[in-house]
């Protein structure tokens, strides 16, 4: 097989930078876990993205696709989060595959944030052939803010999936476009005013709950969260009764967009979700 994957590079961190990982994820996550800068095939383009696997090669590992939140390079996953975001994913027992998407971080090509660059995200899926103990029969996707939208347009195209874990989703970008006006200035200059409307509609999950998968969800969204209001998942959760798609809602609280002060709980039930259904 010709690889697609045409550059990648464990990442190293200084003394400082390894400590503050262990303290921010822990020392399994740090110790366990080997994580990689990549530069990968997509539609032509050379877009930049990690993957990450349990440093214990010995048994076959089911795999995860991450999606970052964020447009253009606010949001962008650096070297030092990704060793502790992936690694602790990897450690868990998982390989791990994610994208800084086309146009950001280095990558070729314009981010359309839900547009072909979805691509980006299906286009991983080959590269766990290159990861030795990746079980490619299990997949789960888990998916951040402007990440979820991403990881339920995957989900609509491709349904290869066990499991899925959404926090902070965008779920309504129309709606979530008129709170934002920098993101619908981004919109209206790359799609144009005209057609506006129809590509965020196209966009937005709450338009096409029937199309997904009926695996298990997890919607994970902070109750005081200014940035995406926890509407969005609220709402999800709701069609998604309607279709019969079985899911579990948190609602933290005192959770802001980041779930800053929620970190311990958030990750326990992430961890819990993945090792019910997908392991």
């Amino acid at each position: 097989m010709n690889s697609k994957i045409i550059e990648r590079h464990e990442i190293h961190l200084s003394v400082t930078h390894s400590k503050m990982i262990i303290s921010s994820w822990g020392k399994e996550a740090y110790e366990n876990s080997i994580v990689e800068r990549i530069t990968y095939l997509s539609d032509g383009l050379k877009v930049k993205g990690y993957i990450a696997y349990p440093k214990n090669k010995s048994k076959q590992c089911p795999c995860i696709i991450w999606c970052r939140g964020g447009t253009g390079n606010k949001g962008a996953i650096d070297t030092f989060t990704a060793r502790g975001i992936f690694g602790q994913l990897a450690s868990w027992g998982y390989c791990v595959l994610a994208s800084q998407y086309r146009g950001n971080a280095g990558s070729e090509g314009q981010d359309e944030v839900g547009g072909n660059d979805v691509n980006d995200i299906l286009n991983l899926i080959p590269h766990a052939e290159e990861l030795p103990q990746a079980d490619k029969s299990a997949w789960g996707i888990e998916g951040w803010s402007r990440g979820g939208m991403m990881a339920l347009l995957t989900l609509q195209r491709n349904h290869n999936f066990k499991c899925a874990v959404l926090v902070g989703a965008i779920s309504n970008v129309e709606e979530y476009a008129d709170t934002n006006s920098k993101l619908k200035s981004y919109y209206e200059n790359l799609i144009g005013k005209e057609k506006l409307e129809k590509e965020l509609q196209k966009r937005s999950a709450i338009n096409f709950v029937n199309e997904l998968p009926k695996i298990p969800y997890l919607l994970i969204h902070g109750a005081k969260d200014e940035t995406v209001s926890s509407n969005q998942s609220i709402e999800l959760a709701k069609k998604f009764n309607e279709f019969n798609i079985p899911h579990k809602l948190v609602l933290p609280e005192n959770g802001d967009h980041f779930l800053r002060k929620n970190r311990k709980e958030v990750d326990e039930s992430r961890k819990n979700w993945f090792q019910k259904y997908l392991k």
